[in-house]
């Protein structure tokens, strides 16, 4: 069997660990003393395989300022924001199905920051995807005092806050990272979410990263599995002419990341969660439909 064919599975199953990686991480670190270190290693890889492969790199000073701009939004501000909110409360299920809104805030800032106007159809797929959202957040505040509600308020915001990073980092590249090598590329953005998380760390207090088995675990996995192999297994899939196939990925992305919190770390499937991941879902699809058909 190629890679070819079960590389779409093998990507989101990588891919969806993403949002299981941190409760095992919160055990023993905290969110930004841990990303320091992820950040610095993967820039440390990235670094490594750029110089064994003779990767040329990008010599003006904008072509850098870009890439570590972009690194910033894309790693540092999103991935800071979901490793917190997922560290202070928000279940990984939770935050998977977020992570759809993607898609959706992508659509709704087109018609300022490109021009392009929504259809009916993509209006819809807003609505149900926001409207999904909410359903699948009624057994986090079923039941709360109004105390416990902002407390667990807080997280959530966060979390969707963190979406406008990778949208605005996604944009952002498409627009000004178009050129050069993909490894020394990735280690100025990693150097630039290195920028966003550390001061972070050296701002909230003590930064906790307590050593452990489980631990460097989690460490390595985030670093060469996520960072490295699973971004390398994307731009794999688009090389290969599977464009449309690698975006649609994103519809599986929650009902995954349920799954998997389910079996690995007991996080009930609480109807309304399952009901509002289907919405979210078809949400999703209906905001992309433009951008298929017209492809």
């Amino acid at each position: 069997m190629s890679l070819e064919r079960f590389a779409p599975a093998l990507f989101v199953l990588l891919w969806s660990s993403g949002w299981i990686a941190p409760v095992y991480a919160s055990r023993h670190s905290s969110a930004e003393a841990f990303l320091s270190v992820r950040f610095a290693c993967a820039a440390a890889c990235f670094l490594l395989v750029a110089l064994v492969f003779r990767a040329p790199w990008p010599r003006q000073p904008r072509a850098i300022g870009h890439a570590v701009l972009s690194g910033a939004l894309m790693h540092g501000v999103y991935l800071g924001g979901v490793w917190w909110a997922i560290f202070n409360g928000v279940p990984a299920s939770i935050s998977g199905v977020i992570a759809a809104l993607q898609p959706l805030i992508t659509a709704a800032v087109a018609p300022w920051m490109i021009g392009e106007r929504l259809s009916p159809t993509q209006l819809l797929g807003l609505v149900l995807g926001f409207a999904g959202i909410v359903i699948a957040l009624i057994p986090t505040f079923q039941g709360v005092s109004p105390e416990m509600f902002v407390e667990r308020a807080v997280p959530v915001a966060v979390n969707i806050l963190a979406m406008n990073g990778v949208v605005l980092g996604t944009l952002y590249q498409k627009r000004f990272v178009t050129s050069g090598d993909m490894c020394s590329n990735a280690v100025w953005q990693y150097v630039g979410a290195l920028a966003v998380v550390l001061p972070l760390s050296l701002l909230t207090g003590p930064a906790r990263f307590d050593v452990s088995a489980e631990l460097l675990l989690v460490l390595v996995w985030s670093v060469l599995i996520l960072s490295m192999g699973a971004v390398m297994l994307l731009l794999y899939l688009i090389g290969r002419g599977q464009v449309s196939r690698a975006a649609s990925l994103i519809y599986l992305m929650p009902p995954a990341v349920a799954i998997e919190s389910f079996v690995f770390l007991g996080e009930p499937l609480h109807m309304p969660m399952i009901v509002g991941t289907v919405i979210v879902v078809i949400g999703v699809w209906l905001a992309g439909r433009k951008s298929q058909t017209a492809s």
